[in-house]
């Protein structure tokens, strides 16, 4: 189970007082492999527009792709087909979920505006405030995140 910006905003803000809040969470997480709300990836963004045109793009309603159990979106026929002919080159790594989360062994939402390309492969993150923490260590915390995944998903 992915937590929610509000959730973790409690969660961050009660530490002092219930450190355990986010910690106990983790535990539940991974009952999705791909971050989603209403069966929507990614907040509808259009995952390949990241890579061809650098910046998130929301993706039309009309224009969707599913894989993965979810629908994905996207801003043009030309990206949902590049997509369907292959999404594991253009889906984010972790599911759509926090690089940085995962990282640290949890799941949380993340937003399209934080979002970088590593060696072909997109990461999103929960805000840009901790895409910057993500970034202090980039290599260091893809390694975590690679080697925490797949029990957060399994």
């Amino acid at each position: 189970m992915a937590l929610t910006r509000r959730q973790v905003l409690w969660g961050i803000a009660a530490l002092p007082v219930a450190g355990w809040a986010i910690s106990s969470r983790r535990a539940d997480a991974g009952a999705g492999k791909v971050y989603s709300e209403g069966g929507i990836a990614v907040d509808g963004s259009d995952v390949v527009a990241y890579f061809t045109d650098g910046v998130p793009t929301k993706g039309r309603t009309d224009l969707t792709h599913d894989w993965m159990g979810v629908t994905w979106r996207f801003a043009s026929e030309e990206n949902r087909d590049v997509f369907a002919a292959d999404p594991t080159a253009y889906a984010p790594q972790y599911g759509g979920f926090c690089a940085y989360a995962v990282s640290k062994g949890y799941t949380a939402s993340t937003v399209p505006e934080a979002w970088k390309i590593v060696d072909g492969k997109l990461y999103l993150n929960f805000s840009r405030r901790i895409q910057r923490k993500w970034e202090r260590d980039v290599a260091g915390n893809i390694a975590a995140g690679d080697a925490n995944w797949p029990t957060l998903v399994g």
